[in-house]
């Protein structure tokens, strides 16, 4: 039998190995006949070999060697020689060497591939790619993501290690508690009609943790939430997960600072400086429009309230009147911008519930616009002022509810930044973001929310307002910001039970609902429970940023469509009807067109 075992990788020889007898499996990437010498690149995840196959040196090898077709498997064994002279390859590390083959075994053979795996940068449908991603993986782009996701768990775990936390387990069987979104159930054939929820995180667990002495715990956990989904979520997602007894939030920001310097220096080789900038809540929200600002570009958001007021512009002053805001925000040097793509600009808006864009550019003789004759000299003077506006600047006026005009203006600005190339693909702006309420009011229900969740210990400086002005107080809450996204977040939690049951109280939960919903949880923190906080990134987002994509399917093995559905293995499908006679339940499966 042909010894298929490979005495190297495809990505390994050079001239160092030069008359090495070799062995060497994989893919065939790609075949050239130059009449008589036939080249085959072959292909493994290490990189690629070119072989010659050579008459002269074994004509029956270089027969069979006609045969090979594209994503065949072979096995080769041959001599590594100097590749002729002019014919390096600089961009391959094997690129100086080739090998002179003697021995061909054919694997196994291929169909011929739905798409390419030979062109890395080939543009293919995303459904096509996904029902075909074995394939796809082997093109190169997902593998080196898949590599660098590696690195970056394995830096993760040992750094996590050297500052004294274990990695434990938790269940992945849960109990279906509130935690924002839905849960994904699973049945209980024993315990008919009774379900399991699939963990959204393993807060609880690793709560229980801090209150079983464990002190530091980590875990690069799976999670599961059943929500809309758009290019940076997926329905089951990878944490690093982390809780810790008897630290403070300065001291918990320090460590994920520095672990974030690690996996960036260990992964990408980029310099993190830590001791990253904090921003209150309000302020993200008042100057950028979101909670997530991305800050490798300008362009705040300015109030321009008190201007609108005094201007005779009817559109602001009627959103002024019924309780709205106006803002603004700079495009610098955005005179180029021309009036078909203030249009787009404006239809862009729309989408977010924003009913127009005013604009205005400063050109050397004043600002100039269908608006200018609405406001007094002496208040374009001050606009400009307020705008920071200097001559070839644009300006966007949006006005309307608060929450629209953030959420519009927020977009726009990203959407400004990437049409004008100001989104710096090799920096990296970390920002913590911090003083989160602690309650949301739900008018629907005419209730308050837990902005987080209701283990979240408000801000000890408002612990007073709990009684009067419960939806002025902070949390003790912090996210992590990069470039524009929410990467982790976490918070000091409630150890105190008096305090615990206060919040309950405000949240309205009934002493049912609580024990039905916390019962287990409840009663641990009543067995003495240390101060605790903990934090959880999420892996894949960051995995996302380091490889440079927007599409956090780029980053994941085998992941779903924005419908949550898997092409390749066409799931979710239905079951049998003796599954569901033994899970007691009764269901009619709608019918899925897979592609």
């Amino acid at each position: 039998m042909f010894d298929f075992q490979r005495t190297h990788t495809c990505g390994s020889l050079n001239r160092s190995n030069l008359n090495q007898q070799v062995t060497l499996s994989g893919w065939v990437h790609r075949r050239r006949d130059h009449g008589g010498l036939i080249f085959i690149d072959l292909r493994d995840r290490f990189g690629l070999t070119q072989l010659l196959f050579d008459p002269k040196v074994d004509a029956k090898t270089h027969e069979e060697a006609a045969k090979l077709r594209s994503e065949w498997v072979i096995s080769i064994k041959g001599k590594v020689i100097p590749r002729a002279e002019g014919m390096t390859n600089t961009k391959l590390a094997t690129g100086e060497i080739e090998i002179e083959v003697n021995g061909l075994h054919i694997l196994s053979q291929a169909k011929t591939p739905p798409f390419s795996i030979a062109e890395e940068e080939l543009d293919v449908n995303e459904e096509l790619r996904l029902k075909f991603r074995y394939l796809d993986i082997r093109r190169g782009i997902i593998s080196k993501n898949l590599e660098l996701r590696h690195r970056a768990m394995l830096h993760t775990r040992n750094f996590m290690s050297s500052q004294g936390f274990l990695e434990i387990s938790t269940p992945i069987l849960a109990k279906s508690t509130p935690e924002g979104a839905r849960d994904y159930l699973v049945p209980s054939r024993i315990h008919p009609g009774n379900f399991y929820a699939l963990p959204q995180s393993p807060q609880i667990f690793k709560q229980l943790l801090m209150v079983s002495g464990m002190d530091r715990y980590f875990q690069i956990a799976s999670c599961f939430r059943d929500e809309d989904l758009r290019a940076d979520r997926q329905p089951e997602f990878t944490q690093i997960d982390i809780e810790m007894s008897f630290g403070t939030p300065d001291v918990l920001m320090q460590i994920l600072e520095n672990l974030m310097a690690t996996l960036f220096k260990e992964t990408i080789g980029v310099s993190v400086k830590t001791d990253f900038c904090k921003m209150p809540y309000k302020d993200a929200l008042e100057f950028y429009g979101t909670d997530r600002p991305d800050l490798r570009y300008d362009m705040q958001l300015i109030r321009l309230d008190d201007i609108a007021q005094r201007s005779q512009f009817t559109v602001l002053l009627d959103q002024l009147q019924a309780g709205g805001i106006v803002k603004g925000i700079c495009v610098k040097q955005g005179s180029d911008i021309s009036r078909k793509e203030i249009d787009e600009y404006t239809q862009f808006v729309s989408k977010f519930g924003l009913q127009g864009l005013a604009w205005m550019k400063l050109q050397t003789d004043g600002l100039s616009s269908s608006i200018v004759k609405f406001f007094s000299e002496d208040l374009l003077k001050e606009l400009t002022q307020k705008m920071d506006m200097q001559i070839g600047d644009l300006i966007f006026i949006a006005a309307g509810p608060e929450d629209k005009v953030n959420q519009g203006l927020d977009h726009l600005r990203r959407k400004l930044a990437r049409d004008r190339d100001l989104m710096s693909a090799d920096k990296y702006c970390f920002l913590w973001v911090v003083d989160f309420p602690l309650f949301r009011y739900n008018p629907e229900d005419k209730r308050m929310e837990s902005e987080h969740h209701p283990f979240t210990s408000p801000n000890f400086d408002d612990i007073s307002l709990l009684d009067k002005e419960p939806l002025k107080a902070r949390a003790l809450a912090y996210d992590l910001v990069l470039n524009g996204y929410e990467i982790g977040g976490g918070s000091q939690r409630i150890h105190n039970g008096t305090l615990q049951e206060k919040i309950f109280s405000l949240l309205q939960l009934t002493e049912k609902e609580i024990k039905e919903k916390f019962g287990f949880f409840v009663d641990a923190l009543k067995y003495g429970t240390p101060p605790h906080l903990g934090f959880a990134f999420g892996l894949d987002r960051i995995i996302m940023l380091l490889a440079k994509t927007e599409n956090i399917r780029d980053v994941i093995a085998f992941p779903k469509t924005q419908k949550a559905s898997d092409l390749m293995m066409q799931c979710p499908s239905p079951v049998s009807k003796q599954q569901l006679h033994e899970l007691e339940i009764s269901a009619e499966p709608t019918e899925i067109a897979w592609i």
